[in-house]
């Protein structure tokens, strides 16, 4: 007695150019937006931390104008209200982070 033959249906995937377009304009854009929101973050986050690590590795005694550091905590104090407000918690912990590490390197800073 013979074994039946199998025969195996290939199948390619149907590309749908509708569904590619839906996709772009709403999850890629949003992907892109939030990659934005974090860069410009993290942006603001690093603006003074070159000029604190020279003056405590002793390269430099002039400090940051005032309303640079002022404006700068003022802009990620929004930045965390906006996001406590959203409940995006993944924003309010790496903003409290960087006002943690902010607050770090001024104390020592002013504390050395």
């Amino acid at each position: 007695m013979e074994k039946p033959v199998r025969k195996f249906k290939i199948q390619i995937p149907k590309f749908d150019l509708q569904q590619v377009m839906e996709f772009c304009r709403t999850k890629l854009t949003q992907a892109t937006a939030e990659t934005i929101a974090w860069v410009g973050v993290l942006l603001i986050h690093a603006a003074t931390i070159p000029t604190m690590i020279a003056l405590m590795a002793g390269l430099t005694d002039k400090t940051p104008p005032i309303e640079l550091v002022l404006f700068i905590w003022g802009g990620l104090a929004l930045f965390f209200i906006r996001a406590a407000i959203l409940k995006d918690m993944l924003n309010v912990i790496t903003i409290g982070f960087g006002f943690l590490v902010h607050a770090v390197m001024l104390s020592l800073v002013m504390f050395k």
